[in-house]
């Protein structure tokens, strides 16, 4: 009897070709294509922005996974569930797709680049949403990977809100870091909203301030692993995981990143990484 896949979950803001040409797009599609082709099983989920043509793309709606309803800061969201294929890549993706959060043809950030007021809902929506699906489907990752800031609470949700799921309370946690940091900082309600789904104030104490560099914190302290993906990312939280105690890929150092990845993820797992409080 063959020896059972480890399961990677990738979560990330954008992926090639949906979104195409910027370095988190890109490098998740590659990774995962070349996680897959060494073996592992994957899920990769992104957000169904409306800049993405349905059309071309041949997106179509996964009736069995939609219906469901997240409730975000006590208001109901339906959640729909959409599935496209990479065919190239031998690839398939699952879209998490809301009227209210996703239907705007930008992605972030409005025309004139400045952030959508409600990001932290739609980052609390997504998270949920992926989550939510992957029980749905009957798959418990072993290795949840977040790229991308919109992924953010991904760690603190799986390590805490869901802590006690089958699902995933004995799955790990990859945490991204890239050089697509934004000025400013998302609401300022994002820790009240949090605590509304059970959060401590100790769980949320960064986010009181929920600028990128204290979201990327966030990440890392519920993460069980972090990669340096980007070049050049923000001087603070590259500090920051250089002094944390847990496993670390920078990706510049990979001249085989399929395999580099590959390796992480195992390492990943035999480690028995502690939160920081």
């Amino acid at each position: 009897m063959d020896e059972e896949k480890v399961k990677i979950l990738y979560v990330s803001q954008e992926i090639d070709p949906f979104l195409a040409g910027n370095e988190i797009a890109d490098l998740v599609k590659n990774v995962a294509q070349g996680v897959q082709e060494n073996g592992k099983e994957i899920r990769v989920f992104m957000p169904r922005y409306g800049c993405i043509n349905e059309r071309r793309h041949q997106l179509h709606e996964v009736i069995r996974l939609s219906g469901m309803n997240l409730i975000v800061n006590d208001t109901d969201h339906p959640l729909i569930i959409k599935v496209a294929s990479i065919p190239q890549a031998k690839m398939q993706v699952y879209f998490i797709d809301n009227e209210k959060f996703f239907k705007r043809k930008n992605t972030l950030c409005d025309d004139n680049n400045n952030l959508y007021e409600d990001n932290d809902e739609r980052s609390i929506f997504f998270c949920r949403g992926v989550l939510e699906t992957v029980k749905k489907l009957g798959w418990a990752p072993d290795v949840i990977h977040c790229n991308g800031w919109l992924t953010a609470l991904m760690p603190m949700y799986v390590k805490k809100f869901y802590s006690n799921d089958p699902h995933f309370n004995e799955s790990k946690i990859v945490f991204s870091v890239y050089n697509n940091g934004f000025e400013n900082s998302l609401n300022e309600k994002l820790s009240d909203k949090l605590k509304f789904d059970g959060f401590s104030e100790a769980d949320v104490k960064l986010l009181k301030n929920p600028t990128f560099e204290n979201l990327c914190k966030t990440a890392i302290n519920f993460s069980d692993g972090v990669v340096i993906a980007g070049n050049k990312v923000n001087k603070a939280v590259d500090k920051f995981v250089s002094e944390c105690d847990k496993p670390v890929l920078n990706h510049a150092n990979c001249e085989d990143a399929a395999k580099s990845y590959s390796e992480f993820y195992d390492l990943v797992l035999e480690t028995n990484g502690a939160l920081v409080d």
